[in-house]
């Protein structure tokens, strides 16, 4: 049974916005980073945003003010808002687990969703 459950992926031009959910488990979701990393056409697997198990917010570089991530722990969902989508935002988006602290090191990450398509048209 699936852990990590992405959801909200779509095609969008350039300058538009996007929300992608992910449904996690209850163990999972409680004590660890939860987040997000991408797979774009250069295949690197790229940190974009996190919630530690302490509750403390990051974002990769590339997306700090534009993408901001959120978690609502009653449902067990995690977030990502993304505004001003540029095109070489596409990519495949995963929802990951893993640690206490947020690494930007895709092997940190033990708990991985199947990813979600990003796509932006210019």
């Amino acid at each position: 049974q699936e852990q990590l459950v992405e959801s909200g992926g779509d095609s969008v031009q350039a300058g538009g916005s996007l929300k992608l959910s992910c449904t996690v488990s209850g163990g999972i979701f409680n004590g660890n980073c939860i987040g997000w990393f991408r797979l774009g056409p250069r295949n690197w697997r790229e940190y974009v945003a996190g919630i530690d198990g302490d509750g403390a917010r990051s974002h990769g570089d590339s997306v700090r003010g534009r993408f901001t991530v959120s978690k609502d722990k009653s449902k067990n969902i995690l977030y990502l808002e993304m505004t001003s989508l540029r095109p070489d935002d596409s990519g495949t988006y995963y929802c990951v687990a893993g640690g206490r602290y947020c690494s930007k090191r895709p092997g940190d990450f033990n708990h991985w969703g199947q990813g979600t398509q990003v796509t932006v048209s210019s």
